[in-house]
């Protein structure tokens, strides 16, 4: 059954950029949210041109086709079910702004996702990588580079919500850190003596740069002016690889170690929850497996009966 089109007056890119819109300023997503949503629904709708079929008639098997494309391609399913989920919210908001009467995506599921541990970082390698004075030097580029690495292992805060700290957002006397995350909802993030002490030299290192207040940025280029997310991931990855060969050692991995440690530890899943700013639990369950196959490794280690 194809959707009955209520108003054909703009053309289908004239209805996405609306989309986007909404979620620029209603929703109120996030730049690189934004720009992820507005590739997929331009994919999606460069996908239906040949056939000249337009983004506001398709049914379920037009959906179906692009998926079954997606896979031929090697997207993995997390990708195709990212892709569906900004489909479904695009056909919801044309259904609520009564563009559409049907939604053709209300037959469609979603492919089930392999369910993969999330990759950490040795704990004492990590100990040993902070410690390196051979990584990082004794100028305001190593004491950057190593704070970065410090505040994304010690915080659990996202790239986004690292490139996006200012020095204010930073209480030396309470010994926290004001986050902005996603969808701009904010929270406080308490950090240790240790890591008040770096930020402290970091900040008077930057001053005597004499950067002339080029950045509003916590963290800065060696030319003082603000970081932005590529900067930090070279700086991150270059920095991991001393330490490890596995592939992935982005910055969210340091996000995975830092509530890992946590758990290991005791601390209570919803402290975590409100620390790494998940909106759900859900999102912070999967660390739980990671703690479950570190009991299963020791108890085979130790247990005469394992």
């Amino acid at each position: 059954m194809y959707i009955q089109i209520i108003d054909v007056q703009m053309d289908d890119l004239m209805f996405i950029e609306r989309f986007i819109r909404y979620l620029q300023f209603e929703k109120r997503f996030s730049p690189h949210t934004v720009t992820a949503y507005r590739q997929d629904l331009n994919q999606f709708n460069d996908f239906l041109s040949p056939d000249e079929i337009d983004i506001l008639t398709i049914s379920h098997q037009e959906v179906r086709s692009w998926m079954l494309a997606l896979m031929e391609q090697g997207a993995e399913s997390k990708t195709v079910n990212r892709k569906l989920s900004v489909l479904r919210s695009f056909y919801k908001f044309l259904q609520r702004e009564d563009v559409i009467s049907n939604n053709p995506m209300n037959q469609i599921k979603a492919p089930k996702i392999p369910k993969r541990l999330p990759v950490v970082m040795d704990e004492q390698k990590m100990d040993s990588l902070l410690d390196s004075i051979d990584v990082f030097e004794g100028n305001f580029a190593g004491a950057r580079n190593r704070l970065i690495l410090e505040l994304l292992y010690g915080t659990g805060m996202r790239l986004s919500e690292l490139v996006n700290l200012k020095d204010q957002d930073v209480n030396l006397y309470e010994q926290s850190i004001k986050v902005l995350g996603k969808r701009n909802k904010e929270r406080i993030i308490p950090v240790g003596t240790p890591l008040i002490k770096l930020i402290k030299e970091y900040l008077t290192m930057k001053l005597s740069q004499n950067f002339d207040n080029k950045a509003s940025s916590l963290i800065v280029t060696n030319e003082g002016n603000n970081a932005y997310p590529q900067f930090i991931y070279r700086i991150v990855t270059s920095s991991l690889s001393h330490i490890s060969t596995q592939t992935k050692k982005s910055p969210h991995i340091l996000r995975h170690s830092f509530a890992t440690a946590l758990l290991n530890r005791g601390a209570d899943l919803n402290a975590i929850k409100e620390l790494l700013g998940h909106s759900s639990l859900a999102a912070t369950q999967v660390y739980t497996h990671n703690s479950v196959e570190k009991l299963k490794s020791i108890y085979k280690q130790a247990h005469p009966k394992a």
